[in-house]
């Protein structure tokens, strides 16, 4: 065994014991022949007493064996768990030397980008391992939630359909059917509505999306969201169920007792308030303030192509009082959850009627043949005895900003992209050679010069 205890473990009461820890040497402090060594994995650090000459630097990843001592009064360090023990280090065993690293592990202060190109050296700061820790701890009180409700987690696929869900779409060209593309999911949308109609009456699913847009602090490219759909429902019992699930979260993970229900406001109120969608309605000393702002606007109107949008996504349902004929006047069935501030979930009752779902694609401009083209299966399947269903997506890199207080999604995501969608540490998006390309039946129109030159 190369260890017997993590450097997080020890205490007063393992005086005594002959140990072996594994680790990277954190800080080094010189007494004469004495060295005060700081050994750091992710449950910790414990201070290692060396005597005599050893070759260690910062960095180091090493293992060391020896006897733990209780520390003299006075001399305990509060800060550490461990504090109150050291370990008299009769051996050391080097691992893997290291070279100075290019900053300090755990110093915000350096810039971004040169963070992200040594992400494995930014990765063992303690903040972001507790993000990242957190996070896993949010999925599985998740996963234990869902399953108690006796939701059902079901796969779908990564290799999908280009359809328009608000976002431009990352294509995947097809080495065997020459000039067609698959694209990577926006979301999962269009299928667990599927997942409906075959009878899955509760699906959830903590699904990678794809989302080809300008990035800001809480966006990014690829994203985690859990996603959930539920049939025989309507808006309360989505909202009931959510609110359970975020007050099941907050308790398990963060040991916070959230008061339910959240408040609800309609999306006019907001705007008139507030002059935004997403309101940070917290109060002056206030660990977190939800809020569901309700009824959103069916359709938006675009001036400069002078066409109707949805607002939310084509699938959404209507208001039943919906009058088609004045689009602008139309409400949805859709719901935010906003915390600070921040839009964290978002979701729809669905159309499960295919005459509905036509009347709202004629008012997008999606005609007929358009509709069969890009939605055909959708349609298809509503016409086939499709229930009333609903349903639900979280932004849970956007949750866990807000729940560790990162200024930045970055922090809870263990390799992600720049504000340029690039990753410094893969150098990706990259060149690929000839050969690749004319595989996939791709020939580009863009000289490789000025591809450079773009880049830079």
């Amino acid at each position: 065994m190369l260890r017997t205890h993590t450097c997080g473990e020890l205490r007063k009461k393992d005086a005594g014991k002959k140990v072996k820890l594994c680790g990277w040497v954190d800080t080094i402090r010189a007494h004469g022949k004495i060295m005060f060594v700081d050994l750091r994995d992710r449950y910790g650090k414990t201070q290692i007493v060396l005597k005599g000459e050893f070759d260690l630097k910062q960095e180091y990843c090493i293992r060391v064996t020896g006897e733990v001592k209780q520390r003299k009064k006075g001399a305990e360090n509060k800060e550490l768990e461990t504090g109150e023990i050291e370990v008299l280090a009769d051996n050391v065993e080097i691992f893997n030397k290291s070279p100075v690293p290019p900053f300090e592990i755990g110093d915000e202060k350096v810039g971004e980008d040169i963070r992200l190109q040594y992400r494995y050296l930014d990765l063992r700061s303690k903040k972001i391992q507790d993000n990242l820790i957190l996070k896993h701890k949010v999925y599985k009180a998740i996963h234990d939630f869902m399953d108690k409700e006796s939701f059902v987690n079901i796969d779908t696929p990564i290799l999908a359909k280009s359809t328009p869900e608000g976002a431009r779409d990352y294509l995947v060209p097809s080495r065997v059917h020459a000039g067609k593309f698959y694209a990577l999911p926006q979301s999962p949308q269009l299928l667990k509505q599927l997942m409906m109609i075959s009878g899955m009456d509760k699906y959830y699913q903590i699904a990678r999306c794809f989302r080809d847009e300008d990035l800001r602090a809480d966006r990014q490219p690829e994203f985690t969201q859990l996603d959930i759909e539920m049939s025989f429902i309507d808006v309360d019992d989505i909202i009931n169920e959510m609110e359970k699930l975020v007050k099941h979260i907050f308790k398990e993970t963060l040991g916070i007792s959230l008061k339910t229900p959240f408040p609800r406001m309609t999306y006019d109120e907001a705007m008139k308030k507030y002059k935004r969608d997403n309101p940070d309605v917290r109060k002056k000393g206030e660990k977190f303030a939800f809020i569901w702002v309700v009824d959103f606007p069916m359709f938006e109107y675009n001036e400069e192509d002078k066409k109707w949008y949805a607002k939310h996504h084509p699938f959404t349902c209507p208001d039943e009082k919906a009058d088609y004929s004045k689009p602008k006047n139309v409400k949805s069935k859709a719901y935010d959850l906003v915390l600070n501030g921040s839009e964290i979930a978002g979701g729809s009752i669905r159309i499960h009627n295919s005459e509905i779902q036509k009347k709202v694609f004629n008012i997008l401009g999606i005609d007929d043949k358009e509709a069969k083209n890009k939605f055909g299966f959708l349609l298809s399947a509503l016409s086939h005895g499709a229930p009333p269903h609903g349903g639900i997506a979280f932004g849970l890199d956007r949750l866990l900003q807000v729940m560790t207080g990162s200024e930045s999604i970055r922090d809870v995501i263990a390799f992600p992209k720049n504000k340029a969608a690039q990753d410094m540490m893969l150098e990706s998006p990259s060149e690929v050679k000839e050969e690749q390309l004319r595989e996939a039946h791709i020939k580009l129109d863009v000289p490789k010069k000025e591809i450079k030159k773009k880049s830079k």
